[in-house]
């Protein structure tokens, strides 16, 4: 199991799709699929029939889950995209920024 670039809470840029350019902060992991869910990005509308829990029925909209290859972490300088690499500091393995060499956990 290799470790995680992308966590739940990261600053994330979305760099394809109809949500391309927007930034978000990841609400949730779905490492099994590969997914990440980015707060108010990928919104979806289901049509919901009135049910016992819902006798209103109506329109739902929610945050889909998106791959994680269509988004790559802010970089805490300057927010634009960047790509991760793992360091070892002080005996401890740490998430650094390509771009900029900023320390992103540790």
């Amino acid at each position: 199991m290799a470790a995680a670039k992308i966590k739940k809470g990261d600053s994330v840029v979305v760099l394809s799709g109809k949500d391309k350019g927007r930034t978000g902060t990841v609400a949730q992991v779905l490492p099994k699929d590969g997914k990440v869910v980015v707060e108010g990005v990928n919104i979806v509308a289901r049509h919901r029939k009135p049910s016992q829990q819902n006798p209103q029925g109506g329109i739902d909209r929610f945050p889909a889950p998106m791959h994680v290859s269509k988004v790559a972490l802010a970089d805490p300088k300057d927010g634009k995209p960047t790509r991760i690499r793992f360091e070892v500091k002080d005996g401890k393995k740490v998430r650094v920024a390509v771009k900029s060499g900023e320390t992103i956990d540790g």
